[in-house]
């Protein structure tokens, strides 16, 4: 076993693992935040998604040895809250029926947006590619995305406005 030292959701953290161990294995045992869903095993499905240094990774399919030193956010660590604008667009637009795919897909949609603000449909298909959900919420989870994008351009406009003094 070796100590592998990062940083997840803010907080620095050293985990005993085996370098071949899979991340979601130690998040979800180790650290106990279970938001982040085993589904496949194989890196296919999504549900397991998190970020490292921003970037959406399948966490079954990236070992500890990778992790040393980097920044990996999962779904609890998104907001502090609850109130990133895809969580807020999920509820809204009814997403979830099981919501077993639900984190994974709001971690892959969180990185989009991060890099692309205004997302066309056909570029939120592509990225969200991968991302799957057996009760078929697609429409709804793309309806999300686009809201949640929306929203965030509108928050960072109001934000950025000059008010007559």
């Amino acid at each position: 076993m070796t100590a592998v030292a990062f940083t997840i959701n803010g907080k620095a953290v050293s985990v005993e693992a085996e370098p071949e161990t899979a991340l979601l294995w130690v998040v979800r045992e180790h650290l106990k935040l279970t938001g982040t869903k085993y589904g496949c095993g194989s890196g296919l499905c999504g549900a397991c998604t998190v970020h490292i240094d921003g970037k959406a990774v399948r966490s079954c399919q990236t070992q500890m040895s990778s992790v040393g030193g980097k920044k990996v956010t999962t779904i609890e660590g998104l907001s502090p809250n609850s109130s990133h604008a895809l969580q807020k667009a999920w509820i809204v637009e009814q997403v979830p029926q099981c919501g077993y795919c639900q984190s994974g897909q709001i971690m892959q949609a969180a990185s989009l947006l991060a890099k692309n603000s205004n997302p066309t449909k056909d570029e939120v298909v592509a990225h969200m590619d991968g991302n799957l959900c057996r009760c078929m919420t697609y429409s709804r989870i793309q309806k999300a995305i686009m809201r949640a994008a929306a929203d965030m351009r509108t928050a960072s406009n109001a934000g950025t406005e000059r008010r007559p003094t």
